[in-house]
């Protein structure tokens, strides 16, 4: 099955479908059936579970990025930065690896983005 987003204003995602494979042979048929399924000329572009295009597979509230031809999540924190490769937003600092003993109590990290910590919760 392929999957395609549909961009809206500012490039945002507004809605992800799936598209048999035997009609989306390519991206192109993929969006034109799309636009005659709902009477629109609104734009598609696809997107893949595997990452295989456009780096990270399309959510909505996400945007599509034209420059990198990727698709990327809202910028969780003022202070994370862009990772060019992956396209994806990344704390200032690596989040710590838990213990097994923090993994059984149901323990979890948590941006502090006042303290630019990881917080233990």
């Amino acid at each position: 099955m392929a999957h395609f987003a549909k961009l809206g204003k500012g490039n945002i995602v507004e809605k992800v479908v799936v598209v048999s494979n035997d009609v989306a042979t390519t991206e192109q048929a993929g969006v034109e059936f799309l636009q005659n399924l709902y009477g629109s000329r609104d734009t598609w572009k696809q997107t893949s579970y595997n990452r295989n295009i456009r780096k990270n597979f399309a959510s909505i509230g996400w945007s599509y990025d034209q420059t990198r031809d990727a698709f990327i999540p809202p910028k969780p924190f003022n202070s994370w930065t862009l990772n060019e490769t992956t396209c994806l937003w990344e704390a200032p600092i690596p989040k710590p690896e838990l213990t097994q003993e923090q993994i059984d109590s149901n323990n979890y990290y948590v941006w502090n983005e006042t303290n630019q910590t990881w917080d233990l919760i």
